[in-house]
C-alpha cells in the first residue's frame, strides 16, 4: 500500500509476513527489540508473562513469541519501507488480540460494539523519525484495518498538553496525530491518556451512549 503523509514519495507501508520477517528484525534489532526488548509483546501477554520474556527470559523469549505470531500467517503489524529499507513499525490489529487493552482501566472497552481493532504501538527508526513516518504509518493502519472488516479502530495516545512525555512514552503515539487522521476522543479515565476513536464510513452507526459518530476519513483519502 502507498504511504500518504510521508516525507518521500518513496515511502512505503507493507505488513508483516511470513517474508518480511528478517525486515522486522533489521528495523527492531536482534537484541534490542524495538524498546528494552519488548518485540511489540507488551499488550499481547500478561505482565508475568513479559518479565519472563514468554517464555525464555528478555529479549529472545519476546522475539520467538513474535517469530511465532508472525510465522502462523496472523498480521500483528505494518512496517515503513523509505527506498527499500524498514524505517518504521506500527502494530494494528483486532482489539482482541491485546489482552492488555482490555484489561487496563485507561483502554478497557467503553462498551460492546464488534468489529473494533486497536493500534497500540509505533517504533520508528530514529535517522528517520520526525518526517512523517507516523502519520503515514497510521494511515496505513487504517486502510488495512478496514481492508480486513474493522469497523472500529481505536488508539490510546498521550496527550503531552497534559503531562510532558518522554519519547519511549510516547511509543503509543501522540493524540493530535489521531486527530489529524479523523479519530475523535470518545472517553478519557486518565488526564493525559485519551481513548481515540475513527469509526469507519458506511458503518452502521453505534449505540447511543458511546459518544461517537462516524468520522470523516483521515486526510488525503477518499472513502471507498
Amino acid at each position: 500500500m502507498a504511504a500518504r503523509g510521508g516525507g518521500s514519495s518513496n515511502l512505503t507501508v507493507r505488513p508483516v509476513t511470513p517474508s518480511r520477517w528478517d525486515e522486522l528484525v533489521e528495523l527492531f534489532g536482534w537484541d534490542r527489540g524495538a524498546y528494552s526488548g519488548c518485540w511489540c509483546m507488551w499488550f499481547r501477554i500478561t505482565q508475568q508473562e513479559f518479565s519472563k520474556g514468554a517464555p525464555r527470559g528478555g529479549a529472545p523469549g519476546n522475539r520467538d513469541a513474535m517469530k511465532r505470531l508472525v510465522a502462523s500467517g496472523r498480521v500483528p503489524g505494518l512496517l515503513a519501507y523509505l527506498d527499500g529499507r524498514p524505517v518504521g513499525w506500527i502494530s494494528v490489529a483486532p482489539r482482541e488480540e491485546f489482552g492488555r487493552v482490555e484489561r487496563s482501566p485507561v483502554s478497557k472497552p467503553i462498551d460492546d460494539e464488534p468489529g473494533v481493532w486497536s493500534i497500540v504501538c509505533w517504533y520508528i527508526d530514529r535517522r528517520h523519525r520526525g518526517q512523517g513516518v507516523g502519520a503515514a504509518l497510521l494511515t496505513a493502519a487504517v486502510d488495512h484495518a478496514r481492508r480486513k472488516g474493522a469497523r472500529i479502530i481505536e488508539g490510546y495516545p498521550v496527550d503531552p498538553s497534559r503531562r510532558k512525555h518522554t519519547n519511549a512514552e510516547a511509543f503509543v503515539g501522540i493524540d493530535s496525530m489521531f486527530r489529524q487522521a479523523g479519530f475523535r476522543e470518545v472517553a478519557r479515565r486518565s488526564p493525559s491518556r485519551p481513548l481515540m476513536r475513527y469509526v469507519v464510513p458506511g458503518a452502521r452507526a453505534l449505540r447511543r451512549g458511546t459518544g461517537s459518530r462516524a468520522a470523516p476519513p483521515p486526510a488525503g483519502r477518499r472513502p471507498s
